[in-house]
């Protein structure tokens, strides 16, 4: 439907961009560190910030070191070692003088003036300076990434003769087509520069470079229309592709969480702005471009779903651009949809799903080194204050000029998006001595929060169990008014600190979280053996009512976090609390319904190691002595089957039901019934709806004994 017109003014140009952090940190100890007190205003002490951060060169304090002191930075960048400078603003000029200069050398900065120096706390905030140029100097892994190309072809979506104006206009860099959905009083175009169709939306799907489209009332133009447009030959169920979509309808976005999705631009066309911006993006979105791959998953401890029953859902659930779908037993993510949000990953309760822009090691090992550095320099009950780096920067520089700045103990953490955290990482902080953990809620995204919410509700939970008070240690900053905001940080210090502790940050998510609860239970003023947790928790046990289960096992076959194993010498049901997850699987799974949940944190080690939650002895052969199956199992199987089904009839074939395999194959060929010894007892016919009929008919119309009969006969309908 949507033609492909080569562009015949400006070709489409070639491009190749990287969305990814700038640059790869070292060890400070290998860096170039490069201070300045911004014309002196902002207070700090060369010798004490070199002792805060463990150096044993002297740490000079330039004052003007973008314009009078430059030489100094085009020495450093004339070395081979690695050069920090504690200054963004004047990044790009420091950049241009790299590049002038021909330098390799590795190249990064720091804002310590508006998050740490521009406060009314003035000196004091040394121990937070210390601690983010430490930070700055971690050497992150970087994400992967995936590749995508775009040929130019655009939609423009839209009605009257704006959208027109904007089709022609973008027709010089992209190969537009444009559909109206409202084409009343358009004069046509006196020269057909890019095809019109009229038409609606009714679905769309797809990502950048790859948009697929279903219309309905697709119509062509008349090509001798002439006072007005006119269109032919009107049908539905229209589809075609296209690279870019320039939604300019006003209405309602055709795509899900529309922000975060790459090539489709909305615009209001009431705001000439908004269209404005718009179509400066997208007319150079031409070409090759690499894209961050967000989300990894591990298939193997996905608990989504296990022989067509469903466990989990909760990616599927709080994704907002639909960039996950179900797969069978498994999930599917697309890394072009996908808009980094990473609240999948936060929700994840078996780490299946891990944010990796950066990931969950390097983001926790980021906060150890922030709070360890912090606490080193003498710093006291350090408040993280965790913000999305688009979003949160700007308030934070809006506080440091013109209110208060920051208080001097709190801290800012800068990430991709907040929605990424996880109640691992919320510990993890407040293990390493975090007093709090502020969340800046991004207004924009305010209806993303439901994941994060709920980290926060879970990890305010245990801790206040273990008796760190009654307010809660994670706190959400629901504003957008810088002086609210600062307001709050300055006011919100009831809680006393955190004794911090330190851990190697290892192993999985469940295992990361495992060890910091039990750092905070050792020093808790009210340790715990066992927290109860609200339903949905990703921590448990499960309970089973032993005088119902067979031991069929079925649910250890369910199990994906392998919390519920076998015994191959007996059989038994074995479980290990600290794996399972609470995904209810073997629940759903269990034939005779006898398991039910029970969320709560074990932090003794009972959940390290597996119990024998059902065991029984087995059943051995009454000819060989062979042990089978389960005593409860056998004997419910001769329960339901001897003298009621065709086949076990008799006491010879029902003991069949307790043989062996083998036995049972010799016994029926030893003792065969009649000259057939596989033959078993005589199948009762069949009934049928004439018999049903027949006997309904004597019960009104026969003698006695044909009513008796059609009554007994009746009387088994069931």
């Amino acid at each position: 439907m949507l033609a492909e017109r080569p562009n015949q003014i400006n070709p489409p140009r070639q491009q190749r961009r990287v969305y990814s952090p700038n640059g790869y940190k070292m060890k400070i100890e290998n860096k170039n560190i490069l201070i300045c007190n911004c014309e002196k205003t902002m207070d700090i002490d060369g010798g004490k910030l070199c002792a805060a951060l463990g150096q044993t060169n002297p740490l000079k304090v330039h004052t003007n070191l973008c314009r009078s002191e430059i030489s100094v930075f085009n020495a450093a960048v004339e070395s081979d070692q690695p050069v920090l400078v504690a200054c963004t603003q004047e990044a790009p000029l420091f950049r241009e003088l790299a590049e002038e200069n021909s330098s390799p050398v590795d190249l990064s900065f720091v804002n310590i003036r508006e998050r740490a120096g521009w406060s009314q706390a003035k000196s004091k905030t040394l121990p937070k300076i210390a601690a983010l140029l430490k930070e700055a100097a971690y050497d992150v892994k970087p994400a992967g990434i995936t590749a995508i190309k775009s040929d130019g072809i655009c939609l423009v979506y839209g009605s009257g003769q704006d959208a027109i104006d904007v089709a022609h206009k973008l027709s010089a860099r992209l190969s537009v087509t444009l559909l109206l959905k409202k084409s009343d009083d358009i004069v046509p175009p006196a020269v057909a520069a890019f095809p019109i169709y009229r038409g609606e939306i009714i679905a769309a799907r797809g990502h950048f470079g790859d948009f697929e489209i279903t219309v309905n009332k697709y119509a062509a133009t008349v090509p001798s229309s002439k006072a007005s447009l006119e269109f032919q030959m009107e049908r539905d169920g229209a589809a075609s592709h296209c690279s870019l979509i320039f939604d300019m309808t006003g209405e309602a976005p055709i795509l899900p969480s529309p922000e975060r999705r790459d090539g489709y631009f909305q615009a209001d066309p009431a705001q000439p702005g908004a269209v404005a911006q718009a179509m400066f993006d997208i007319s150079d979105l031409v070409g090759e471009f690499e894209k961050p791959i967000y989300v990894t998953y591990d298939q193997s401890i996905c608990a989504h779903s296990r022989s067509g029953k469903v466990g989990c859902n909760l990616c599927l659930d709080i994704c907002p651009a639909s960039a996950i779908e179900p797969d069978g037993d498994k999930v599917i993510f697309d890394p072009v949809i996908c808009g980094g949000c990473g609240s999948c990953s936060s929700v994840c309760p078996t780490g299946a799903a891990s944010y990796d822009y950066p990931n969950r090691v390097s983001l926790i090992e980021r906060a150890q080194i922030l709070l360890q550095t912090y606490y080193a320099a003498k710093g006291k009950d350090p408040v993280l204050f965790i913000h999305d780096e688009s979003y949160g920067s700007e308030l934070i520089s809006m506080m440091a000029r013109f209110g208060r700045g920051l208080p001097a103990n709190v801290i800012p953490f800068g990430v991709n998006e907040i929605t990424q955290i996880g109640h691992e990482f919320l510990s993890s902080c407040l293990a390493f001595g975090a007093t709090k953990v502020f969340f800046l809620v991004n207004q924009k995204r305010r209806d993303e929060m439901d994941g994060l919410f709920a980290q926060a509700k879970l990890t305010n939970a245990i801790v206040k169990a273990m008796g760190y008070g009654d307010g809660d240690r994670v706190v959400m900053i629901d504003e957008h008014d810088p002086d609210s905001v600062e307001e709050q940080l300055y006011s919100d210090h009831k809680q006393s600190g955190l004794k911090p502790q330190n851990f190697a940050v290892v192993g999985t998510k469940r295992e990361i979280a495992r060890t910091a609860f039990l750092k905070l239970n050792e020093t808790a003023p009210g340790p715990q053996e066992h927290i109860m947790l609200e339903a949905g928790a990703p921590f448990g046990r499960i309970v089973i009512d032993t005088d119902k289960c067979t031991l069929c096992q079925a649910c250890i076959g369910s199990c994906p976090a392998d919390a519920l194993s076998d015994n191959p010498d007996r059989p038994e049901v074995r479980f290990l609390e600290a794996a399972c997850v609470q995904c209810g699987l073997c629940r759903s799974t269990c034939p005779e319904n006898v398991i039910t949940l029970e969320p709560r944190l074990n932090l003794t080690k009972d959940a390290m190691t597996a119990t024998v939650l059902r065991e029984e002895d087995p059943f051995e052969c009454i000819r060989c002595g062979k042990e089978f199956g389960t005593k409860s199992s056998v004997e419910h199987i001769i329960s339901v089957l001897a003298g009621k089904h065709a086949m076990f009839n008799d006491e010879a074939s029902a003991n069949l039901i307790k043989m062996c395999d083998d036995c049972r194959v010799l016994e029926q060929m030893e003792n065969p019934q009649g000259d057939e010894p596989m033959k078993m007892g005589e199948r009762p016919r069949v009934r049928t709806t004439d018999d049903y009929i027949s006997a309904e008919k004597d019960l009104g119309d026969g003698d006695d004994a044909a009513r008796l009969s059609a009554e007994d006969f009746l009387s088994d309908k069931d």
